[in-house]
């Protein structure tokens, strides 16, 4: 991958100097992620994708979940410890995050907002996340990605 190929995400990894795989693909907007998880020739319990949130209380929080699972509201405002946490509005994403709907990853956004992953994640060895645009991939070391994003495993779906 060229320098100027390179995504927030793979600039924010490298600046830590933590290990990481990209991959790209041809994007399709219809393309679910255990679509994407077959293009990458992985089993969907090893790719992620981020959700962002936005609290009863009017916080924001992220949450990293296996990519064949729906996000559980009801568990997801209890990790949080809100009354109630609901999707935020696709056109909010981006200036919220930086990222765009179908790039958004947990590392590297405009600002860091409180972040859960699904407790599977901790028994991964590898992990796959959006690296911050949309048809490209990161492939990383879970702990890794625990680490640097800040997540707190959570029973979230």
């Amino acid at each position: 991958m060229k320098k100027e190929d390179k995504t927030n995400v793979m600039r924010v990894l490298d600046g830590k100097k933590i290990p990481y795989e990209s991959h790209s693909y041809e994007p399709d907007a219809t393309m679910t992620g255990v679509e994407i998880a077959g293009i990458l020739g992985e089993d969907p319990v090893n790719v992620f994708k981020t959700l962002v949130t936005q609290g009863k209380s009017g916080a924001y929080y992220v949450f990293v979940v296996p990519v064949a699972e729906e996000l559980d509201l009801k568990k997801a405002a209890k990790a949080a410890g809100e009354k109630a946490v609901s999707m935020i509005k696709q056109k909010e994403l981006l200036p919220l995050t930086g990222y765009v709907h179908g790039g958004c990853s947990p590392i590297g956004m405009k600002k860091a907002f409180p972040t859960f992953i699904h407790e599977s994640a901790g028994s991964l060895d590898k992990i796959f996340v959006s690296a911050g645009k949309v048809g490209f991939q990161i492939e990383l070391k879970a702990k890794d990605l625990i680490e640097t994003a800040g997540c707190k495993p959570a029973d979230i779906i």
